[in-house]
């Protein structure tokens, strides 16, 4: 059995989204998705619209996904260690960079392959995001300011 990994935010949902994992699953027998928390998302200097647990969910509730796991750490060598996988999948737009080409010796000793699939050209959640925000004004704060709103009408606290 071939065990595939992958990982990302998975913000905003899209096709590009999609068409990875729907190429690395193509590619292995179950496929593993890391979804990045908000603690990490934070500490890479960028802020999710969508809050984690919905995003893990979406991710989960994908046909092309056998199992949904926390990314806490940036360490996918160490993951993919645990989780027994013999691939992991990326998009090309990281191909030939200084960190991927590290990444691929440190794989390659451990005897798991680097895949990468072509990045989908003009969709991003970063360009989502900026779209929404200059067609909508819709921004991170208001994204997170709809949610609580949302979650106090249906009976939640305001902490």
């Amino acid at each position: 059995m071939i065990i595939g990994y992958t990982a990302g935010v998975f913000d905003l949902f899209h096709i590009g989204h999609l068409n990875l994992l729907r190429n690395a699953r193509g590619m292995c027998d179950k496929l593993i998705v890391g979804v990045t928390t908000d603690d990490l998302v934070l500490y890479k200097g960028k802020r999710p619209l969508i809050p984690f647990e919905d995003r893990i969910e979406i991710v989960r509730a994908c046909k092309f996904v056998d199992a949904a796991i926390p990314q806490y750490d940036m360490d996918k060598l160490k993951v993919c260690k645990k989780i027994g996988a013999q691939v992991m999948f990326v998009g090309d737009d990281w191909y030939a960079s200084e960190k991927w080409e590290q990444y691929e010796k440190e794989f390659k000793e451990n005897n798991i392959r680097v895949v990468y699939f072509p990045y989908t050209k003009g969709v991003s959640s970063t360009k989502i995001a900026q779209l929404l925000n200059s067609s909508r004004g819709w921004s991170t704060d208001a994204a997170l300011n709809l949610l609580r709103e949302n979650d106090i009408a249906k009976g939640g606290s305001e902490d």
